[in-house]
């Protein structure tokens, strides 16, 4: 495994929010249990936005009812307000994932304020967690480029990151929203957010949140495992985007992250087994499958063991 970094598949929330279509509650839950199964360390389900902007994400709620605790020990939903927190709270959600974005145009495009109105109403949302026994996560999105407004000052995610008022967030997560950061800066702001005293941790993990929009999906994620980064986003066959952010395509690919990172439950029996589980998935929601490594397996070199072979 590099590094020790682990893989946060987030099919269910971030893979399935552009798609349009709501999943029925049993099939995520289904979902869920085939990725834990097979080995995958934790993930990401759910969203608490609005379901007239964001359908897909309206069952969120049930699908928390139809898991078990043990599950939802894995598993993470999507929340932008205190509010938010209340009500997942209140349904069994445990690990709250915080989310604004570093520049004002894209989280009033998101989330209807600014950031520092987000920023502000965060100590709140911690309590909540707390007080119902969950962690909470502070997601910074559009740390690197911002649709409306361009590149994004890195000194000002850093100032987000040092604020007193998200020390009580278990993680932080770098988000590059819009799939257009290249390694370099990858390595630059994680090394930024890491040496600034609190993040990059066990205890307070740095989480790289990468699409693949112009093909460096996988390189971010190594450049930001390489450069403290211990948990990496990707969703199944590259599904998923922002609905807010102009230009944001797919996710990284769970499947191109594990086959890059090789984390030891990750074996060719694995990758067999998780490729038609994603190619199922594709195919009910009628996307294209962005994986690599997906494509690579369906393969006729069989010398290489990490070629899936059909049964004659």
């Amino acid at each position: 495994m590099l590094t020790g970094a682990i893989l946060r598949d987030v099919t269910l929330r971030d893979g399935l929010q552009l798609t349009g279509k709501v999943l029925p509650t049993e099939r995520k839950a289904e979902i869920v249990r085939e990725l834990l199964a097979l080995g995958v360390p934790e993930l990401e389900i759910g969203s608490m936005a609005r379901p007239d902007l964001v359908p897909p994400m309206a069952n969120t709620l049930e699908l928390v009812a139809e898991l078990t605790p043990d599950e939802l020990a894995r598993s993470w939903v999507w929340v932008a307000t205190p509010r938010h927190v209340e009500k997942a709270a209140a349904a069994g959600v445990r690990n709250f994932q915080y989310c604004f974005s570093v520049s004002d145009a894209h989280n009033k495009a998101n989330i209807g304020r600014t950031t520092e109105d987000s920023l502000a109403a965060m100590p709140d949302a911690v309590r909540i967690a707390q007080e119902a026994g969950g962690r909470i996560q502070l997601c910074l999105a559009t740390a690197f480029t911002c649709p409306f407004d361009g590149p994004v000052d890195p000194q000002r995610v850093l100032a987000i990151a040092r604020d007193a008022r998200a020390e009580g967030a278990a993680d932080i997560v770098i988000a590059d929203t819009l799939g257009q950061a290249h390694p370099a800066q990858v390595t630059s702001l994680i090394s930024a957010v890491a040496a600034s005293g609190r993040w990059g941790t066990p205890e307070h993990r740095i989480v790289f949140h990468g699409h693949d929009t112009w093909g460096m999906g996988v390189a971010n994620s190594l450049a930001a495992i390489a450069a403290g980064a211990r948990v990496v986003d990707g969703s199944l066959g590259g599904l998923g985007g922002c609905p807010f952010a102009p230009g944001a395509s797919g996710n990284t690919s769970s499947e191109d992250l594990l086959f890059g990172t090789r984390p030891e439950w990750f074996t060719p029996d694995t990758l067999a087994a998780l490729v038609p589980i994603s190619e199922r998935l594709l195919a009910e929601l009628g996307e294209p499958n962005r994986s690599r490594v997906a494509e690579g397996s369906r393969s006729k070199a069989d010398a290489f063991e990490w070629v899936i072979r059909t049964q004659e």
